[in-house]
């Protein structure tokens, strides 16, 4: 966490928290959810406004963490900004190197414990940092390390993940 926001943290302790105003689709892109496009619908039905600007993004992704409750949130100063999630918490890249290394949508690098497959044939990696979708442009990657035998895909239906991993999809206050 940036030590700006762990400042203003100890400056105002009791902020509100925020719902429903960011989200994080399953390619790993963060959206702006404004008024109207909350009443519009749930994510990712009424999307928002992607994020653009580089500086913005990075910001939310230095200071992006889970509560106690599984709920993921980017502590923006003294604000907790729940954020909704598509489908997980992580955003996987799978790289073409030896060992197929892997890296969340935030940059952090990581290492697979566990492979999942939903009834869509989505693929999930379950890592020390939480479960994630592998990245759609990364399939070709992800099947050769299936296909080699270092991750064995077990199933598990999409209703079921964010129970069995402990994370909530859409925060509620």
């Amino acid at each position: 966490m940036d030590a700006l926001v762990e400042a203003a943290l100890r400056k105002w302790p009791n902020v509100p928290h925020c719902h429903g105003w960011l989200a994080l689709d399953a390619r790993g892109n963060w959206y702006m959810r404004d008024e109207r496009t909350q009443h519009a619908g749930p994510f990712p039905q009424s999307k928002g406004s992607r994020i653009e600007h580089e500086k913005l993004r990075q910001f939310i992704e230095r200071n992006y963490a889970a509560d106690e409750a599984g709920a993921w949130y980017f502590q923006n100063g003294p604000q907790r900004v729940y954020v909704d999630l598509e489908a997980a918490p992580w955003v996987w890249r799978v790289g073409d190197e030896a060992g197929w290394p892997v890296t969340s949508h935030t940059g952090l690098a990581t290492e697979v414990l566990s492979a999942w497959l939903d009834e869509s044939g989505r693929l999930f990696l379950h890592t020390p940092l939480g479960l994630g979708l592998v990245h759609t442009q990364d399939m070709e990657f992800a099947a050769r390390a299936v296909e080699a035998g270092a991750w064995v895909p077990q199933p598990l239906p999409f209703a079921q993940m964010a129970a069995h991993f402990g994370h909530v999809l859409q925060p509620q206050p």
